[in-house]
């Protein structure tokens, strides 16, 4: 299961205000080989697909693509925005240690 915190939920809502088809629509969230842990987060709006798992939350849609969900199991997205930091955040309880950027990670042997 993925979860959204109330903030990411909020920001969700905004970026989906004036999408006309938001039955199927939401952040998809990647895992994909890269950044300087091995492995990095990569998000965009987007439709889901028949081979997508859906988290829907209080209104909003996270979509997950199979190859991801081993690495995203039980994560929660937040949205920040601070002086130094703005955008999503995923907390990922599969990561053993992440870079200072927090958008690659190490995951968990096994």
């Amino acid at each position: 299961m993925i979860t959204v915190t109330p903030s990411a939920v909020k920001h969700l809502h905004n970026l989906l205000e004036d999408v006309d088809n938001v039955v199927d629509r939401g952040l998809r969230l990647m895992v994909e080989k890269g950044g300087c842990a091995g492995w990095q987060y990569s998000m965009k709006m987007d439709n889901a697909t028949m081979e997508d798992r859906i988290f829907a939350q209080d209104g909003v849609n996270i979509i997950v693509d199979q190859h991801s969900l081993g690495f995203l199991s039980d994560s929660c997205i937040d949205y920040v925005d601070t002086l130094s930091d703005t955008g999503f955040k995923v907390i990922n309880p599969n990561a053993v240690r992440s870079c200072g950027c927090g958008s690659s990670f190490e995951p968990k042997e096994g």
